[in-house]
């Protein structure tokens, strides 16, 4: 298939938001509360954007909203495609060459040719992560799992609360952009 076809095959926000059960709280706090932080221009570039996702995903609780701010301002529609029941455009788009990591934005023209790819985080957000990773005992540790867990709630709290990380992501998407 073709970038068109998988534009074409995914769902609008409005279906995805409405499908999740996990991260649909914070998703909306975060959308409701962002503001971009500049006047964005594309410069016309009449974009459309594809999203790889899934509502588990702590990351595209943080980014999504962010995406759709930049979207409404730049009349950039948006489809949504979850990660697990599309794998094989997944596997085109792996982190670093292995890793089926989402958030995945694919931006293509009206031709459906790519034009960037962002994601999964941007790299303030992926230095946080990083040095919450760094706290957490060797894997062998009998409260690994205990603390693995206290850290998922860490991140999805500051994700969630934290604008200066909204504002990360944002940067880190209009770069990538112009």
């Amino acid at each position: 298939m073709q970038l068109n076809d998988w534009y074409n095959k995914g769902m609008s926000v409005d279906d995805y938001i409405e499908s999740m059960t996990i991260h649909k709280e914070s998703l909306l706090h975060i959308y409701d509360h962002f503001q971009l932080p500049e006047k964005l221009s594309l410069d016309n570039q009449s974009l459309r954007v594809i999203v790889l996702t899934e509502d588990w995903c702590g990351d595209a609780m943080l980014n999504i909203p962010v995406l759709l701010r930049i979207a409404e301002k730049s009349d950039m529609p948006v489809r949504i495609l979850l990660r697990d029941d599309n794998l094989e455009l997944m596997d085109q788009f792996l982190t670093n060459g292995k890793s089926r990591s989402i958030p995945i934005f694919i931006f293509i023209d009206e031709d459906g040719k790519e034009v960037a790819k962002w994601g999964p985080r941007a790299e303030k957000i992926q230095e946080f992560v990083d040095n919450a990773r760094e706290q957490l005992p060797p894997r062998e540790a009998t409260d690994f799992e205990e603390k693995q867990k206290e850290m998922y709630l860490f991140l999805t709290k500051s994700y969630r609360d934290n604008q200066d990380m909204w504002n990360a992501v944002y940067s880190s998407i209009k770069n990538t952009l112009v």
